[in-house]
């Protein structure tokens, strides 16, 4: 399972689905734009889709580097080179705090730091909630080879009662992992 952006391509729309371990509590849907940028920076667009007010939306905050966002409602992206088995991962809260961790394998972190805080722009409606963020090509794996990035895009919804659901293109595990590189099928080729 896998599918194909090249760079020559201009935009990609996924939408993502819920974990059926973790099924939300409303009409909800979460929709994401990837869209390549110049020099190989990356642009994403998430847009969570319903009725807002059963969702825990956090309170904006300063725009800085903060752990724990996946605790709440916030959208992600894993990022690997085809072959490879080191990856990134970034989480955007619409609180506009952001976190960035680099792991050498399966859940294996090290010591990192993005040279670059993303760029993160956010709105709301009473049914669209909209974040988009640019991913630096700094804060990206080195890709000397050329071969395919693997994204893995998923997002989590924090409910008012204080459950998630988790959302991913696709859930390769009975219960929810992002990590699982299974589930990177979105390939982004290279200038």
């Amino acid at each position: 399972m896998g599918l194909h952006l090249s760079r020559e391509q201009k935009m990609a729309n996924k939408r993502l689905t819920c974990h059926a371990n973790t099924a939300s509590t409303g009409k909800h849907s979460v929709d994401v734009n990837i869209e390549p940028q110049p020099k190989g920076a990356i642009r994403l667009s998430f847009q969570l889709t319903g009725d807002l007010g059963q969702i825990r939306i956090p309170a904006p905050q300063p725009a800085e580097a903060v752990d724990g966002l996946w605790e709440h409602t916030c959208f992600e992206v894993f990022i690997a080179v085809a072959g490879k088995a080191n990856y990134h991962e970034f989480n955007f809260s619409p609180s506009g705090q952001w976190a960035a961790y680099a792991f050498s394998d399966y859940r294996m972190p090290y010591a990192w730091k993005a040279g670059q805080a993303p760029t993160i722009n956010f709105t709301q409606t009473h049914e669209h909630l909209h974040l988009e963020v640019v991913i630096h090509t700094d804060d990206l794996h080195q890709n000397i080879a050329g071969k395919s990035f693997q994204l893995g895009l998923t997002a989590v919804i924090e409910a008012n009662d204080g459950s998630r659901s988790y959302w991913a293109l696709y859930h390769p595990e009975v219960h929810p992992d992002f990590h699982h590189r299974a589930g990177f099928i979105l390939s982004l080729n290279p200038d």
